[in-house]
């Protein structure tokens, strides 16, 4: 049934679902109209409050932007090539739905670790699985590859809005004596890593990893010849010898050691002066992979050659940031996120906030799909609100970092790095994450109303 379900919903998908971009002006449409539906509607005034925001992501687009160039470095090294070649023997190649398992687990694994590594690791890993893999459907594998994002990854080590609590300076704190959203930091310690949090991310990934292998279809599967994923394959660039003292100076490896000494030695002293969970913040993450890149690579001629060939993941997130940006900014400047955060907060009690919160963060994940930009707009009514009716804000900032996890599954906008490297479109394989989306939909609402009783 569920295999007849998928192949129905992905036919559809693909006739009626347009290109990612065209989601994002679509969806820049809905703000804008809901700004002029709601109380003191100015339609000039939403254009301009889109003007507003439309430039204000850019810090976190350039944090995005440089996490995705190196993960791809890192996964792109010729050890970690090597690597991911043995890795995806593992599955048997008469089991198609091996290959659906083992890339859902390496998503959800390198979800956990880091949000951009899932992305580029995993879209980097699929060729192999289904070279080695040839019965596999590569819209079911691909699906699986996106777990990750639609699962664990805002409760994992890379979860931006728990990482904004815990780095100080964040403007949740306030500054200059005036008063903050949250009166103190929150180390990882007291939210990431807390056991409700680590036993619901580790049972909604092992759910989603069961229906996405049930989904694999027993005939007619959607293959890729071998001729296609040679081509496909991110092989590392060989580089020439050097042949002059200035190519010479460029693959000089102490270069290397001396750059990534520089992004480490700070780092690795906060974590010993200060401790792992208030020094592991949006920023170390970018540090520790730059710095993989940099060691992995040894000479910096390589590593710089795998960062440009890296960009061309990250033209998604340089292209749409800018634009959900502007819806950024209608939600922000219109008052259109209050508005509907107050409609939520008005109609909750204790037992019912987290499961609000959870609902309102998955539907405004559709428009903003940034986790940390909207926490931030967002963490200034919900935090309080929360507070009011005797609700934690770590009890809040889960709910609401579940809730922006599971529409990712639908949401195209950070699908771009693993649809490009196979060619295809979201709409390829929104049909198998939408169920998934579903079945993870169900047991966070069930986690939801018992959260209340265990934090």
């Amino acid at each position: 049934m569920l295999q007849r379900l998928g192949s129905a919903l992905s036919r559809l998908s693909e006739r009626y679902v347009p290109d990612a971009w065209i989601i994002c002006l679509m969806l820049t449409a809905i703000a804008i109209a809901l700004a002029w539906a709601g109380p003191g509607a100015d339609p000039l005034a939403s254009a301009r409050a889109w003007g507003e925001g439309v430039w204000t992501l850019l810090p976190l687009a350039m944090q995005f932007t440089l996490a995705l160039v190196a993960a791809h470095a890192c996964a792109t090294a010729a050890p970690v090539y090597r690597a991911l070649d043995r890795l995806a023997s593992v599955a048997n190649a008469d089991r198609p739905r091996q290959a659906v398992l083992l890339v859902g687990v390496f998503s959800l694994v390198t979800g956990w670790l880091n949000w951009a590594l899932s992305l580029v690791a995993t879209a980097l890993f699929v060729p192999f699985v289904l070279r080695r893999n040839p019965r596999a459907d590569v819209r079911v594998v691909l699906a699986a590859g996106y777990l990750g994002l639609g699962t664990v990854w805002h409760g994992g080590l890379s979860g931006s809005a728990p990482l904004i609590l815990a780095t100080p300076g964040n403007p949740l704190l306030g500054t200059g004596g005036t008063p903050g959203v949250v009166s103190r930091l929150f180390p990882i310690t007291e939210t990431l890593l807390i056991p409700f949090n680590l036993g619901l991310i580790t049972l909604v990934g092992a759910v989603a990893l069961a229906v996405v292998c049930l989904l694999h279809p027993t005939h007619g599967a959607r293959t890729v010849d071998a001729a296609t994923l040679d081509a496909l394959l991110p092989a590392p660039t060989p580089l020439p010898a050097p042949a002059t003292p200035a190519q010479r100076i460029d693959h000089f490896p102490g270069w290397v050691w001396f750059a990534a000494l520089l992004l480490l030695y700070p780092l690795g002293h906060a974590i010993v002066t200060r401790g792992f969970g208030a020094s592991w913040t949006i920023n170390a993450y970018n540090a520790v992979f730059i710095a993989a890149a940099l060691l992995l690579h040894g000479r910096p001629a390589a590593f710089l050659v795998a960062c440009r060939n890296g960009t061309a993941a990250a033209w998604g997130v340089i292209l749409q940031f800018p634009f959900y940006g502007g819806i950024y900014g209608v939600l922000q400047h219109t008052g259109l996120g209050r508005w509907i955060g107050d409609l939520f907060a008005g109609h909750a009690s204790a037992a019912s906030y987290p499961l609000l919160v959870y609902l309102y963060s998955a539907a405004m994940n559709l428009f903003v799909p940034s986790g940390g930009s909207k926490w931030i707009l967002e963490a200034p009514f919900l935090i309080p609100a929360g507070e009011a009716l005797g609700v934690s804000p770590v009890t809040t900032l889960l709910a609401y970092c579940y809730g922006d996890s599971t529409t990712n599954l639908i949401q195209p906008f950070f699908a771009i790095p693993l649809l490009a490297v196979m060619r295809v479109r979201f709409a390829d394989i929104l049909g198998y994450t939408a169920i998934v989306a579903a079945a993870c939909l169900v047991l966070n609402i069930i986690a939801m109303l018992v959260i209340p009783l265990t934090l």
